[in-house]
């Protein structure tokens, strides 16, 4: 008898017996084909409507809706236009998922069938809007995971937390949530998840140790000069020749005050100025923004900048220039622990898909505002999920091109591979924190 006690307990405690990731993979699978018709729908409907950053009303009423729908406990205008989205299944930890709500001030040109012809009005000016970074596939891979973890509460007991934040193009609706207390509202997560589709091969599953993004910040300059008549330079203090000393001057705080191979990028997006060929103005506004890696860095950036900005004002005699910080971001870090552990299961589950790269590897040069929420004290995994069909990067290789990026109007990523590999990447790492063995 004593012999059988032992056996079974043996056979109890084998690896054999132990959750299987495949197994798990395979219902997740299940979940997502019988759901996709439905998915894709509100894909292409999400895609089609896209708002810009807090904005985003018509979207998360969508995605309030769905959740209320699956029996999650759902606050709107969390932050501004954020939802908060509960579901209790027992005791064990809180964890957060999270998903972007906005698009993006940009006029698509993918020719999809189902492009985005929506319009918005920002600042009294009609403005074409798109989902050029692919925020609609992730509000899909993260209505598709909550479905999935519901279909399969066998596996997993703790308290979800769906978090659909606004603003994240601005790298403003993190702190806008946080700032309305949605960890002391609601709760504080244990873990958190979130991932971003980017131009790999679609249905590909990046995981990377340590830093992930750049942290990024917003400034804007308004060099101050005097006006003239065009045919009178000497009359006048031209504002933007100081822009353009500038525009080429700061480039020098990356060229020659970073050391060689130090991650650093400063970039002007805007210059504007004046209103006609035969004025010069007494004014032009310049608006930048920053990327950096490491905390030193970045305070150099930013004082390289400003360095610069004064030279060039002093040079051609005119008034210091108003510099103003608008907003920023810092990096964003994947717990080494957590990604280790997500890796593996995934690995298990996925092993064609999945690449996890070490901390030592530098992180990429956008940034997140994800970082908000890390920072803030959540040990947490961002995932990169590939999402450019073979056919888009065969027809880039044979043209000597990169494939469009996020941010391009040509950015298309393919919806069922990317959205599917999202929603089992993201439901695979809840289970990894949550799941019963």
């Amino acid at each position: 008898m004593k012999k059988w006690v032992l056996l079974a307990a043996s056979l109890l405690a084998s690896p054999a017996m132990a959750a299987d990731p495949k197994a798990d993979a395979a219902r997740i699978d299940a979940v997502f084909d019988k759901g996709y018709p439905q998915l894709e729908m509100l894909y292409k409907d999400i895609h089609q409507h896209p708002e810009i950053a807090f904005h985003e009303v018509r979207t998360a009423a969508l995605l309030a809706g769905k959740m209320r729908k699956l029996g999650f406990e759902v606050t709107e205008k969390v932050g501004g236009t954020g939802i908060v989205a509960m579901y209790r299944n027992g005791a064990g930890p809180t964890v957060l998922v999270r998903t972007e709500l906005d698009g993006l001030p940009l006029l698509e040109k993918t020719g999809l069938p189902y492009a985005s012809r929506y319009t918005q009005e920002i600042d009294g000016k009609v403005t074409p809007t798109m989902h050029g970074c692919g925020h609609d596939i992730h509000m899909s891979w993260w209505l598709a995971t909550a479905q999935a973890l519901l279909a399969m509460k066998d596996r997993w007991h703790g308290t979800l937390m769906f978090v659909a934040q606004p603003a994240e193009e601005t790298v403003e609706g993190a702190k806008a949530m946080l700032k309305d207390e949605a960890f002391k509202r609601f709760a504080k997560p244990d873990y958190g998840f979130a991932a971003h589709v980017m131009p790999y091969p679609a249905g590909t599953v990046l995981l990377k140790e340590g830093a992930v993004t750049s942290a990024a910040d917003a400034v804007k300059i308004v060099f101050k000069g005097k006006g003239a008549h065009g045919s009178m330079p000497a009359d006048s203090i031209d504002p933007i020749v100081i822009g353009a000393h500038f525009v080429s001057d700061v480039q020098t705080v990356i060229s020659r005050e970073l050391p060689p191979g130090t991650f650093g990028v400063i970039t002007v997006g805007t210059f504007h100025a004046g209103t006609v060929e035969n004025i010069i103005p007494d004014s032009s506004e310049l608006r930048l923004t920053l990327r950096s890696h490491d905390p030193e860095v970045r305070k150099q950036l930013m004082a390289g900048l400003r360095k610069t900005a004064l030279a060039a004002a002093a040079m051609a005699g005119a008034p210091e220039p108003d510099i103003a910080y608008l907003y920023g971001t810092g990096v964003t870090f994947n717990e080494v622990k957590l990604t280790e552990t997500v890796a593996r299961k995934l690995k298990v589950a996925m092993p064609e898909q999945v690449t996890l790269e070490p901390d030592y590897k530098p992180a990429g040069s956008g940034s997140e505002d994800y970082s908000e929420f890390v920072n803030a004290g959540i040990p947490s995994v961002f995932i990169g999920i590939g999402g450019s069909s073979q056919a888009v990067l065969d027809q880039a290789k044979e043209e000597g091109r990169k494939p469009p990026v996020n941010h391009s109007p040509f950015f298309a990523p393919d919806p069922e591979p990317s959205i599917r590999a999202g929603m089992k990447a993201l439901t695979l790492s809840v289970l990894s924190v949550a799941g019963v063995e």
